[in-house]
């Protein structure tokens, strides 16, 4: 979260919050704490983290990005070429 005074650093987490009580938490009954900490968890996981575009990835999911950075570091040549063949 940011700093006192600036709330430009607080965006992304405050997306984030709003998001996952938009998508999760509103509407829901869960069990007891334990029930609602793994189904939070399974939503980060499945949803946010793996199908999620996010703009600070080039409007990737976050394993899209992290599997061409996979391939970057294996192949930096091809990766490169990649890149130069795109519109």
């Amino acid at each position: 979260m940011s700093r006192i005074g600036n709330p430009y650093d607080n965006a992304k987490a405050e997306r984030f919050m709003r998001t996952l009580k938009e998508e999760e938490v509103d509407g829901r009954a869960y069990r007891n704490i334990i029930d609602a900490r793994k189904r939070i968890g399974e939503f980060i996981e499945r949803l946010y983290n793996r199908q999620r575009l996010h703009s600070a990835l080039d409007y990737l999911s976050p394993d899209e990005y992290e599997a061409g950075l996979t391939r970057l570091r294996q192949d930096p040549l091809a990766a490169i070429q990649n890149l130069e063949n795109c519109p």
